[in-house]
C-alpha cells in the first residue's frame, strides 16, 4: 500500500501535527470524531427501525450508556449550569 517514501512523508504530516495541535487536542478531537460517529450510527438504527416499522428503538439503557461516556469536559459542564 505504502511505499518508504509515502510512509515517511505520513509519518511527517502526523508529526507536524501533533506539534500543531498537541496531545490534549488531538485526543479531544478523536473523542469528538468518535461521539459523532457513534450519533451517526444510531439516527441510522433509529431511522432503520422507523421505517421498518417498529417505533424508536433507543432504551432506556443505551442512552445511560451514552451518557456514561459523555466527555468530562461536557459533564463538568453541565454540571456548573445545574449548580447556578
Amino acid at each position: 500500500m505504502f511505499g518508504p517514501k509515502e510512509l515517511m512523508v505520513v509519518l511527517i504530516v502526523l508529526a507536524i501535527v501533533l506539534l500543531v495541535f498537541g496531545p490534549k487536542r488531538i485526543k479531544s478531537l478523536g473523542s469528538e470524531l468518535g461521539n459523532a460517529i457513534k450519533g451517526f450510527r444510531q439516527a441510522v438504527r433509529d431511522k432503520d427501525a422507523e421505517a421498518a416499522g417498529d417505533g424508536n428503538m433507543a432504551s432506556v439503557g443505551d442512552q445511560a450508556k451514552d451518557n456514561a461516556q459523555q466527555p468530562e469536559d461536557q459533564r463538568r459542564s453541565a454540571s456548573q449550569t445545574q449548580n447556578v
